[in-house]
């Protein structure tokens, strides 16, 4: 598994120990190095897929389409497949994900590096879209694009939606730019553990990336980090994340109470680990937004049936539609915006 446990706490409900339960995982035996990508031939190396055309910046201001987030995860499902790094499918996706940034009209950076992994180095790639803004203050929106190394596992919801909700976010904030904080929109490979989630074994993108970012001195620019994962599920039911920055949490929970959705946002509190962590551990406020209740019992993680008839066009529109309020109401919260 990846992330989903908080052991260090010293008491949890006894729901959420049932939870630790099911999600603990026992050690696997180290994999080969994957195949090549010929003898792979599920997955084409230039499939045709739809594509959405280039739209002009300053358009009439765009709104987040469920279609089309849904079309990204079936274009990754049915022609990606199997997204683990250093799959064919993996590789495909890092292009699927580059064409799209451009489309948009964003800056694209990818941050090539190598991750220690318990079954060698591992090369990994970051991908960031940057949208310009009229302040140096930044805003990021993140998610993995990766999937769990498992037979048949095509990742839907768990890889999937999260990429195709930051696909579609930057396609509606690219038509409005420049915004007054520039986005950084952040698609983290590596999210998965490769044997059995760990401190070092887990979110190697993110812990890259916050390192990185560090070193260069640009997290003193980050004013939050919006993070999405497995926001697809139908029956969308998103918990407070209780690791993620207080005040930053309120905020989305207000803005989606505001706009009538308090029965998707709930109240009940949940810590998980995730993508957000290393952001939180360098003092940069940062926000998981995650359903972890994937089906009965929880039954569709991690499993073959996490595939898009699972999915639903209006809960990425819930999703997309408060993180757009909350960016436009953090642009404006610091000086000079």
């Amino acid at each position: 598994m990846r992330r989903r446990r908080a052991g260090w706490r010293p008491a949890l409900l006894a729901a959420w120990a049932l939870l630790l339960a099911c999600n603990s995982e026992p050690a696997q035996p180290a994999r080969p190095e994957p195949p090549a990508p010929e003898s792979r031939p599920s997955v084409t190396p230039e499939p045709q897929i739809s594509t959405p055309e280039a739209e002009t910046p300053r358009a009439t201001p765009a709104r987040v389409s469920g279609q089309k987030a849904l079309e990204h995860v079936r274009n990754l499902v049915n022609v990606g497949g199997e997204r683990w790094p250093g799959s064919a499918g993996h590789r495909w996706t890092q292009r699927y994900i580059i064409r799209h940034l451009r489309l948009a009209y964003a800056e694209v950076e990818e941050v090539d590096f190598v991750a220690q992994t318990p079954g060698g180095a591992v090369a990994m790639k970051n991908i960031i879209g940057k949208i310009p803004g009229e302040s140096s203050d930044v805003i990021v929106l993140a998610g993995h694009y990766d999937t769990v190394r498992r037979d048949g596992f095509v990742g839907a919801n768990d890889g999937g939606s999260s990429t195709a909700l930051l696909l579609e976010l930057a396609r509606v904030l690219g038509r409005t730019q420049p915004n007054p904080a520039a986005i950084w929109v952040v698609f983290f490979d590596g999210e998965e553990a490769f044997r059995q989630w760990s401190e070092t074994d887990g979110i190697y993108g993110s812990r890259y990336q916050a390192s990185a970012w560090q070193r260069a001195g640009e997290l003193e620019r980050i004013k939050a980090v919006i993070l999405v994962d497995m926001i697809g599920d139908r029956d969308l039911t998103l918990r407070r994340e209780s690791n993620s920055t207080a005040w930053l949490t309120d905020l989305v929970w207000r803005v989606a109470r505001e706009k009538g959705y308090q029965e998707h946002f709930v109240d009940e509190r949940l810590p998980i680990e995730d993508d957000h962590l290393p952001f939180l551990r360098a003092g940069v406020p940062a926000v998981d937004l995650i359903d972890l209740e994937y089906g009965p019992e929880n039954r569709y993680w991690h499993t073959r049936e996490d595939t898009p008839d699972k999915l639903d066009p209006r809960s990425f529109e819930v999703v997309g539609e408060v993180v757009l309020e909350v960016v436009r109401r953090l642009s404006q919260r610091w000086p000079g915006n």
